[in-house]
């Protein structure tokens, strides 16, 4: 098994294949996105802690998602356009993704187990889950759909 998700390939909303081991050595917050769901304002906390904290070395990761009420309809164009002009979004953004069943992304595969949910489950909920992980490429906690981005605050600084 995959000891950190630096292993991994992800797509930008663009197109172009990264690594996650771009982002060694930054805290992660990588959360599975949709534009129509009643969570989406949380896209405004998230942005929110970006640009509080990217200096510093904090690094939101948002992955959009259509799994739960078909709540992310739109091709990776008008996707990042919604984002842009309704949360000022400037954190990375990624291809629209699965995150549960058989052809759920290696990525969340490795995350929902790294960091189980309710009861020990490993499927994921809802839009707006939220993963944190540490400057090692470590999964420290999962955080479902309630759970808003400023809460995560203090734990974010800690890490930092």
């Amino acid at each position: 098994m995959t000891s950190s998700i630096y292993q991994f390939k992800v797509r930008r909303l663009g197109g172009e294949e990264v690594t996650l081991a771009d982002f060694q050595g930054k805290v992660l917050l990588i959360v599975n996105t949709a534009s129509r769901c009643g969570f989406t304002p949380q896209y405004q906390g998230l942005e929110d802690l970006y640009q509080r904290y990217q200096d510093q070395g904090l690094v939101v990761l948002g992955f959009p998602c259509n799994q739960f009420g078909a709540q992310e309809p739109g091709n990776s164009s008008e996707i990042g356009t919604f984002c842009t002009k309704n949360y000022g979004v400037s954190f990375p953004m990624f291809e629209k993704i699965a995150v549960n069943g058989a052809d759920a992304d290696p990525l969340f595969k490795y995350l929902k187990n790294a960091a189980k949910g309710v009861l020990g489950t490993t499927s994921i909920k809802w839009n707006f889950t939220k993963f944190l992980i540490n400057k090692d490429g470590l999964v420290l906690a999962r955080y479902g759909s309630l759970v808003k981005p400023d809460n995560l605050t203090s734990t974010i600084e800690k890490l930092l």
